[in-house]
């Protein structure tokens, strides 16, 4: 009888964000001092691992893009910790952040607004080379044709300027810039939600040719559940600054765990009438960051609020110990509802 062999641990995440926080400061009167203070990211946690793909969705406003402008440092945090391959992007400095800024690109929204109208397309995609000093013109040139290429368009377009495309072509580009330093991350930005729907799922394609092909890690944000089921290996579902829901994308469909995640699941379109099934409505609007409810954020809006919502806050556990044998802790679906077992 051969000896059992324990299966391989899962490898360290690439990316680990531990209690992260963004708060802006809201300045007025005659001295522009401080009144409040958005809390616009407010203390989330969350693991990539290499080659996956984490969605992150919610409602407009929760702040979902202010996270992933906060990851790579293009605002600094509040507090909290970054953690990327092993380092501290948040207490990064000079060299050590010029560096590390290298293997974490941006895939922003708009893909016209991201493009600087008076560079033509080559002119562009080569810039990061040139910034970050790779190579010499030629060779510099050689690799905006081959990531031209790689996206879809000609390396004869390198010499047109970015309002000579269509949006999809636009965001092609966007793509190939991003790719221009061999990241290791890619954090796209709500990448095909300005795009029409026939041009969104050649984008999505791409976008899951390319990691494939190259090993990419994603974190993709959306808010259209049905563009980051087809995408994502796990889903963290946002909420007013904060997490309420994370775990494998089967399972977070299949059996969600928190009311506000079954909120956005029936608020996909169904044709079929015959499958569409009606539950508690959420109501209200979101409150504001600057002054969130105490307790669960989602208690003023959440039809199964009871008096304990109101005044705590639900830490994240796992909700089924059965699948502890998925890979480890961190991996498992997760939820922030104390009444969990009754929804």
């Amino acid at each position: 009888m051969q000896p059992m062999t324990e299966p391989a641990a899962p490898p360290p995440p690439l990316l680990d964000v531990r209690d992260l926080r963004k708060h802006y400061p809201v300045r007025g009167g005659l001295f522009a001092t401080q009144q409040a203070t958005v809390k616009a990211v407010d203390g989330v946690s969350l693991r990539v691992r290499p080659g996956e793909t984490l969605g992150l969705v919610g409602e407009s406003g929760c702040g979902k893009s202010t996270l992933g402008r906060t990851i790579p440092r293009l605002e600094d945090p509040t507090a909290g910790e970054v953690y990327f391959a092993g380092r501290n992007l948040a207490e990064a400095r000079g060299r050590e952040l010029f560096a590390l800024r290298r293997q974490i690109q941006i895939i922003f929204q708009d893909p016209y607004a991201s493009l600087n109208p008076r560079m033509t397309v080559g002119e562009i995609v080569r810039e990061p080379l040139a910034v970050h000093r790779r190579g010499r013109r030629a060779d510099q040139q050689r690799r905006v044709a081959e990531l031209l290429e790689l996206v879809g368009l000609s390396a004869d377009v390198s010499d047109r300027y970015p309002h000579e495309f269509s949006g999809g072509q636009r965001q092609r580009v966007g793509i190939a810039r991003a790719l221009t330093l061999e990241p290791k991350l890619i954090i796209a930005d709500e990448p095909v939600s300005a795009l029409d729907v026939s041009v969104q799922s050649q984008v999505l394609n791409l976008l899951v040719e390319l990691q494939e092909r190259l090993g990419l890690t994603y974190l993709f944000i959306s808010h259209d559940l049905s563009v980051v089921e087809y995408l994502s290996d796990t889903i963290a579902v946002m909420y007013l600054g904060k997490i309420m829901e994370i775990g494998p994308a089967r399972a977070v469909f299949e059996a969600p765990a928190h009311p506000y995640t079954r909120a956005l699941i029936e608020a996909i379109p169904e044709p079929d009438p015959r499958r569409r099934v009606r539950h508690a409505p959420v109501r209200g609007e979101t409150p504001s960051p600057i002054n969130p409810p105490s307790g669960c954020v989602f208690h003023t809006r959440c039809p199964y609020a009871v008096e304990a919502c109101r005044g705590v806050v639900p830490p994240l556990e796992a909700v089924d110990p059965a699948r502890r044998g998925q890979a480890d802790a961190d991996d498992l679906h997760r939820a922030a509802c104390i009444r969990k077992d009754e929804i």
